[in-house]
């Protein structure tokens, strides 16, 4: 399968293929509006604001599986992004990114990126804190945290993985080479 084959749904319930989004650059976060990484929310607007012209897409998934950091529905999680950061990109449904309850296209993602490792100053405390949830997480290519983000190139390609250490904006040369 390839990325536009799978269906997500919007915070509305309302079915999305990613077929929509051919074409297009994608960048595939799952979120959370409590998280020590929640800030990113402002480097991830700034991109959004920069490139969207130019064919950036900025597919925003809650996910409440790390440290029950996303709570609310989606409609509350939703005015917290407006309100406190001014986004501009939706939100997706609430999702679940690893377990049995993953979604499909989370499945997909981590099957053609692995765990990219944890890096800068928050790196060390990343590996300490995921550590010790599971020790073997450097080894398989499970979600570790917020903020996990997907590089899709336009032909639907999964590009490059960057964990929730690497702030957006750390990324922009690679958005802007695929754009």
């Amino acid at each position: 399968m390839a990325i536009y084959d799978y269906t997500v749904q919007d915070r509305k319930g309302n079915d999305v293929p990613l077929a929509d989004f051919r074409g297009k650059v994608l960048l595939i976060v799952n979120t959370a509006t409590g998280c020590g990484f929640t800030p990113q929310y402002k480097g991830l607007e700034e991109l959004w604001q920069k490139y969207h012209g130019r064919g950036l897409e900025i597919l925003d998934f809650p996910c409440d599986q790390f440290g029950h950091q996303a709570p609310g529905d989606d409609d509350e999680i939703h005015e917290f992004c407006q309100m406190k950061y001014k986004t501009s990109f939706d939100n997706f449904k609430k999702i679940e990114v690893n377990g049995e309850h993953a979604i499909p296209l989370y499945t997909f993602l981590k099957s053609q990126k692995g765990f990219a490792g944890f890096t800068g100053v928050k790196g060390a405390l990343m590996n300490a804190v995921v550590g010790k949830i599971d020790p073997d997480f450097r080894n398989n290519a499970e979600i570790k945290w917020n903020f996990t983000k997907f590089l899709v190139d336009r032909d639907g390609n999964v590009v490059e993985r960057f964990e929730s250490t690497v702030e957006p904006k750390k990324i922009e040369d690679k958005i802007v080479a695929l754009l």
